[in-house]
C-alpha cells in the first residue's frame, strides 16, 4: 500500500500484521479523495483537521496530511495497528501533524486540549457488518465542524442509510467500489 498523491505521493503505508484490519484499498482511497476534491459540499483538504478512527494502519488520515490537511487524530485500539500508524507518523516525519488515541472509538471522548480544533473531515473504517459505526455517529455532532463531514466505509452488502438518517445525518453520495461501500455524511 501506498499513499496515492500529495507531498508523500508513493510513498509505502506500514499495515499491521495478521488479519484484524482490512486496508482501505489504493484505489478506493483515490476515489474517496477525488470526491473530497471536487464536491461543493466537502470543506477544503487543504488545512484541514482529520479524525481517523478505527484507523487500522492511518493510510486515510496519512492520505489526508499528504494532501494538505493541517492535523490527524488516529483512534485506534489494537495493539498491531497502534504499532503500524506509529511507525508510519515516524516514518513519516509527521509528529507535529498526528496524533494517536488508543481508544475503543465506540466510546468516544477526547478531551479539548487532544483536538487542536473540531474536525472538518471524519474517517470511519470499522470492520464490516458489525455495526460499530452507530454509536460513533451519536459522538461526533460534537466534535466536528459546522461544514464538517464524515466519510463512512462499510460492506457493500450492509444497509447503512435507514439508520444513518434517524440519527440525523443526510448523504450526500454514497458509493460502490468492490467490497466496499463509502458514504459521505453531514449534520442535517
Amino acid at each position: 500500500m501506498r499513499i496515492v498523491s500529495g507531498s508523500h505521493r508513493g510513498r509505502t503505508i506500514v499495515t499491521p500484521d495478521g488479519r484484524n484490519t482490512r486496508p482501505t484499498s489504493d484505489q478506493t482511497r483515490e476515489s474517496i479523495f477525488n470526491i473530497l476534491d471536487h464536491a461543493d459540499w466537502a470543506p477544503p483538504l487543504d488545512g484541514a483537521h482529520v479524525l481517523d478512527i478505527f484507523a487500522g494502519s492511518g493510510a486515510l488520515g496519512l492520505e489526508a496530511i499528504s494532501r494538505g490537511a493541517a492535523f490527524t487524530v488516529f483512534v485506534e485500539r489494537h495493539p498491531q495497528a497502534l504499532a503500524a500508524i506509529r511507525k508510519n507518523i515516524n516514518h513519516f516525519g509527521l509528529g507535529d501533524e498526528a496524533r494517536i488515541h488508543r481508544f475503543d472509538a465506540t466510546k468516544l471522548k477526547l478531551a479539548p486540549a487532544n483536538r487542536p480544533a473540531s474536525f472538518t473531515h471524519v474517517f470511519m473504517d470499522p470492520p464490516y457488518g458489525k455495526g460499530l459505526w452507530s454509536p460513533v455517529l451519536r459522538r461526533l455532532p460534537q466534535y466536528l465542524s459546522a461544514d464538517g463531514i464524515i466519510i463512512l466505509e462499510e460492506s457493500r452488502d450492509t444497509e447503512v442509510a435507514p439508520t444513518v438518517e434517524r440519527a440525523g445525518w443526510e448523504i450526500m453520495a454514497d458509493n460502490l467500489w468492490g467490497a466496499a461501500r463509502v458514504l459521505f455524511l453531514k449534520q442535517k
